[in-house]
């Protein structure tokens, strides 16, 4: 099997269930973000020396394969039965991963500015890619209907991320870089 089919060099691609769309389609937008979420989320599970993180990364990239299939699926030629879906529970067991983290942070009172050391940036890469991700599934939602579940997936996520990054910097015996007004 080869690589290259030749069948989007006009611009099109299909979606699953067979419909043709143009490449910079809102829903090819909102999974392509979902994907280099995906990629740089690698970059952080490849750096990472924890166990704990990067099994946690890891079902992270997991779930977001099944976001990227649900945002890829024309509803309107297949059925999700469920096969896409984000839980309720995988969004709560993000929320207790969050919680915990944040437990063992210091107050945060300003902005932080980012780069105290290699892992809390590619963290922060990937908050931002998330928002960004959280953006275009927006976008997608108010053309189609996207399950709520994957909105609070993204969002959550993003929130991780950023506890995730604070949670290095103090693991580095570093302290946050604040804002300076």
């Amino acid at each position: 099997m080869k690589i290259y089919t030749k069948t989007g060099d006009m611009g099109t691609t299909s979606l699953i269930g067979g419909a043709r769309r143009s490449k910079d389609d809102v829903r090819l937008e909102a999974y392509g973000t979902v994907d280099e979420l995906n990629s740089f989320l690698g970059l952080l599970r490849a750096k990472t020396s924890d166990p704990q993180k990067k099994e946690l990364i890891f079902d992270i990239q997991n779930t977001l394969f099944t976001v990227g299939a649900y945002l890829a699926t024309d509803e309107t030629k297949e059925q999700y039965n469920g096969k896409f879906l984000v839980s309720s529970e995988k969004i709560e067991e993000m929320e207790k991963n969050i919680d915990s983290i944040q437990e063992q942070l210091p107050k945060l009172n300003n902005f932080i500015v980012y780069g105290e050391d290699e892992l809390s940036a590619i963290c922060h890469v990937c908050r931002a890619v998330a928002r960004r991700a959280e953006r275009k599934i927006i976008s997608v939602n108010q053309k189609y209907s996207v399950d709520v579940n994957i909105i609070k997936y993204i969002n959550r996520l993003s929130d991780l991320l950023f506890v995730m990054a604070r949670e290095y910097t103090k693991n580095s015996d570093k302290d946050d870089f604040f804002w300076k007004k």
